[in-house]
C-alpha cells in the first residue's frame, strides 16, 4: 500500500495534477502502473480517512493541543518506529514543523499503514503527505521537504 501511496503522492497530489480525476480512471492507471486493486483500495481508503482527520469531532485527540503535553510511546508503536524515528518525531515538533495535532495525525496514518516496521525514510514522508493535507501548512511542508532531502536550509537557524 504504502507504494501506491508514494506513487499518488509523486505524480498526483504533490503536483496538484489530477485533483480531480475520476476515481475510475485513477483506479485504472494504477493497474496500469503494475499495482494490484487491493493494495489501490487500501490506499485510497488510506488518503479518505486522512482528510477526515481534519474534523475534531472525528478523532477526539484533535480538539486540543496543549504545549505541555509530552508524548509517551505504547509497546506496539516502540515496535513499529525505532529510536531514530521516534527522535525523529520529537524533532520536527520541537522545531515547529509539526505541532501535537499534526504529530498525531502521522501517529495515526502510520498505524494504518500495518506494517510492523516503519524507517525513517517512510516516517518522513508520511510527516509530508500528512502536512501537505492540511491548509495552511506551506511553510511546514517546505521545511519537511527539505529535512527529506537532506537540504537543512534556513530550517536549523
Amino acid at each position: 500500500m504504502f507504494e501506491v501511496l508514494m506513487y499518488l503522492f509523486e505524480n498526483y497530489i504533490h503536483n496538484d495534477a489530477g485533483l480531480f480525476i475520476e476515481p475510475n480512471e485513477l483506479t485504472d492507471e494504477l493497474l496500469r502502473a503494475g499495482f494490484n486493486q487491493a493494495e489501490i483500495f487500501k490506499a485510497l481508503d488510506w488518503l479518505e480517512q486522512l482528510a477526515e482527520l481534519q474534523h475534531s469531532d472525528t478523532s477526539p485527540y484533535l480538539i486540543t493541543d496543549s504545549p505541555q503535553t509530552m508524548r509517551i510511546f505504547t509497546d506496539h508503536e516502540c515496535k513499529m518506529l525505532d529510536v531514530q524515528c521516534r527522535n525523529f518525531l520529537m524533532f520536527v515538533e520541537r522545531i515547529g514543523v509539526t505541532n501535537g495535532i499534526t504529530r498525531e495525525m502521522v501517529m495515526d496514518r502510520l498505524a494504518a499503514l500495518d506494517k510492523s516496521f516503519i524507517g525513517l525514510d517512510d516516517l518522513k514522508w508520511v510527516v509530508l503527505m500528512v502536512l501537505f493535507n492540511i491548509p495552511g501548512a506551506e511553510v511546514a511542508c517546505e521545511q519537511m521537504e527539505d529535512l527529506i532531502f537532506d537540504q537543512p536550509g534556513d530550517l536549523l537557524h
